[in-house]
This record gives structure tokens, C-alpha cells and sequence, in this order.
């Protein structure tokens, strides 16, 4: 990756120069300037506990298209899932416990978690200045699922979700998209596919088409996710 780092004063390389994995840079911090800065251009942190902070553009780019027919665009709602959703089982907030949502995204992941102190700190501070965001599901008064990420214009970053209660999570994720899709937004990045994701409708694109569609989402300066 030989690029010259002192023309830039981040520390990763244009996405376009990626490594094959979509490793971009390694360093900096996570002061919101940063993080900001990041997301605008397609770069994302990913790393553990005792690593450095590392910046990722994977390509292909994993995406749930927010275009599509009502209410949920590409967002693949089963048969099961939207009978659970018409019965009334769960409600919905936004942005009620952002800090609960977060840490509980990082717990009782068997592989470890990207989601550090550091990490959680520097998301409280992105929640405070109205950039990070959450969508909470609940049965009765317990917290069943939630997933939280970064509005920057007409773009929404999901970073991660969990449930407590069967299907927590999902409701959470199709309230997510019906959310954005009303508020105005126009790109919701999932970053990578897993199985999970898969299932819910999440599909890859060229990151040179996520690059474009990214630029022209973040401009969109009267679309406010509250």
C-alpha cells in the first residue's frame, strides 16, 4: 500500500487504494472529528482490545437497500417475522438507552468483540453530539433487542445489533429501516454480510458503487434521523 501518508491528515489511505482484505490504515484516534471524517469516506474502525486502532473499506460493500416496496425495502421480512411484528408483542423507541444498547451489542460474542471501552466511549460521545444513534425493542418494560450506528446526512452506518428476547434484534432492524426510509435516508451500510444478515435481505455491492452513493447520500444536509 505505498501511498504517501503525510498528503493526508488521517491515518488511512483512500479506499480506493485498499488492500485486498479492505485494510486501509492503521492509528490516529477516535475523536468524533475522526470518526466523522471516516464514515464520509467509506472507512470504518474494526480492531480488538489489544490492537491499534485499525480502519477497514472492505470491498464488496455489504448493504440493506432502503429503496423498495412498503414499508421495508429490501429488507427481507418473513412471513413469521411480520405476523410478530403485526401482533403488537414489542414496542419500539429510539434513542432511550443508547449506552445499554452498546454495551450490550459487545457482550457474550464467543469470538470477542470489536466493541471496547475505548470504542463505547468514543460512540457515548458521537450519541451526545446527535450523530449516534439507537433503535430499541422491548416486551413490557424488558429491553428484547436494539441496534445502534452513525447518521451522517442521508446515510446510516449500522454497526451492531442484539437481542435478549427471541426476535428482539429483527424487530429492532425492520423498525431501523422503516425509520430511515421515512426520515429520508437514502443508503444504510451493514458494512459485511454474514449469514444473519443474508437472511434479512443484506446484499453486497462494488465499493466504487458504495463510494459514489455514499458521497451523494452525505450531502443530504435536511435529513435528520430525530
Amino acid at each position: 500500500m505505498n501511498y504517501p501518508l503525510s498528503q493526508r491528515d488521517v491515518p488511512w489511505v483512500p479506499p480506493e487504494l485498499a488492500d485486498a482484505d479492505g485494510f486501509v490504515g492503521v492509528g490516529g484516534d477516535l475523536s468524533p472529528r475522526t470518526l466523522l471524517r471516516a464514515y464520509a469516506e467509506g472507512v470504518f474502525p474494526w480492531f480488538g482490545e489489544d490492537d491499534p486502532i485499525l480502519w477497514w473499506s472492505p470491498d464488496p460493500r455489504a448493504i440493506i437497500e432502503l429503496k423498495g416496496p412498503e414499508p421495508y425495502g429490501g429488507l427481507h421480512v418473513s412471513r413469521r417475522l411480520a405476523r410478530t411484528l403485526r401482533s403488537g408483542k414489542f414496542r419500539i423507541t429510539y434513542n432511550h438507552c443508547f449506552a445499554q444498547v452498546i454495551r450490550c451489542c459487545g457482550e457474550n460474542r464467543p469470538e470477542g468483540t470489536w466493541i471496547t471501552p475505548a470504542m463505547i466511549e468514543a460512540y457515548l460521545e458521537l450519541h451526545r453530539l446527535g450523530f449516534a444513534h439507537s433503535v430499541e425493542s422491548w416486551v413490557g418494560d424488558t429491553l428484547a433487542g436494539g441496534v445502534y450506528g452513525v447518521a451522517l446526512g442521508g446515510f446510516f452506518a449500522a454497526e451492531s445489533m442484539f437481542y435478549r428476547v427471541s426476535d428482539g434484534s429483527k424487530v429492532a432492524l425492520a423498525a431501523l429501516v422503516q425509520h430511515l426510509r421515512q426520515r429520508g435516508f437514502v443508503l444504510l451500510d451493514v458494512q459485511m454480510t454474514t449469514p444473519h444478515t443474508e437472511r434479512m435481505g443484506a446484499i453486497n455491492i462494488p465499493r466504487s458503487e458504495f463510494l459514489q452513493r455514499l458521497r451523494l447520500a452525505v450531502r443530504l444536509n435536511d435529513v435528520q434521523f430525530v
